[in-house]
């Protein structure tokens, strides 16, 4: 059986991945820092729930210590940060970095070396719309997903040779709780903006998530989820 670890899994996009590959008939393991309710509730879908906070280095080692060798990691944990630049702190900044980029940056390390021994794997990092195009007001999230897609193309040359495969997905505007602080007017306005004409479901990300999983060919690249929102 394999084994997928998928970081932040217990509500959203990450439980909607975990739930897709327990269908498929992974072993699934997902990662969560605070949620306590959404943990035990992920915990009844026979999905292994374990706390640690993605972005302390000593809670990752641990956490790969208990899971053993995984043959899928999705980098899908993170943070947002809605404030203009003249207001955030360099505090809230390391904060932001290091979960959305640290945190896929440590897991990617120890999932890699379970990986490389194999001679085969997939890591998948959730990036967003806002890394391929930037957001107004989010100017330090939108930097740590663009160094997502960096972080892939590069991770992709550098592990394609040991049979490893690294690509991202960038959702765009989903339905969850990170996107609450938009107003139903907000909401309404982004949809007007999308051409397919509606908001993306969880479920929409978890599909792209398996397609990659499924095309063994596939390596270095970014799939957008976003409903045409960032054609140009």
């Amino acid at each position: 059986m394999k084994t997928v670890l998928i970081t932040g899994g217990v509500r959203g996009i990450g439980r909607a991945i975990a739930v897709k590959f327990k269908e498929k008939g992974y072993r699934v393991c997902v990662t969560y820092s605070r949620d306590e309710i959404s943990a035990k509730e992920t915990e009844t879908l026979g999905i292994e729930v374990y706390r640690a906070d993605v972005s302390q280095e000593s809670e990752v080692v641990a956490l790969f210590e208990k899971i053993g060798a995984v043959d899928v990691l999705v980098n899908n944990a993170g943070v947002s940060l809605v404030k203009q630049i003249q207001d955030v702190t360099y505090a809230e900044y390391n904060a932001v970095m290091s979960v959305n980029m640290g945190g896929a940056f440590l897991c990617s390390r120890e999932a890699a070396k379970g990986m490389i021994a194999k001679q085969s794997g997939l890591i998948v990092n959730v990036s967003s719309v806002w890394g391929e195009v930037g957001g107004s007001c989010e100017s330090v999230y939108s930097a740590s997903k663009a160094a997502l897609l960096g972080f892939t193309k590069a991770l992709a040359k550098e592990l394609g040779w040991s049979g490893v495969r690294v690509n991202s997905v960038s959702p765009g505007v989903i339905d969850t709780k990170m996107n609450a602080h938009f107003s139903s007017e907000d909401m309404q306005a982004l949809k007007e903006e999308i051409p397919m004409g509606r908001i993306g479901k969880v479920e929409d990300v978890a599909n792209a998530v398996l397609y990659l999983e499924e095309n063994e060919y596939v390596t270095g690249i970014d799939l957008p989820v976003n409903g045409g929102f960032s054609i140009v």
